[in-house]
């Protein structure tokens, strides 16, 4: 099975995440901390350089305190 990357949307999934983030003030190590994951990842994720998977999509999302499809919501 081939390994499908779409760049494009890993940027705009990563873009949505910091402005929802910057909008409640947080930082990076906030949602780190908050989530059991890395500050790295995370950047890593806003950057659209890896593909997050559906589990750390919810803890991200639950961190946040929004709902998985807002994250999915790109204005």
């Amino acid at each position: 099975m081939k390994y499908v990357r779409h760049e494009r949307f890993l940027k705009k999934f990563g873009a949505n995440l910091k402005r929802i983030r910057l909008e409640k003030g947080l930082s990076q190590d906030d949602i780190a901390f908050d989530s059991n994951l890395s500050t790295n990842q995370i950047g890593r994720i806003e950057r659209g350089e890896i593909n997050a998977g559906l589990s750390t999509i919810y803890e991200i999302a639950k961190t946040l305190n929004i709902q998985v499809k807002d994250l999915f919501d790109f204005k």
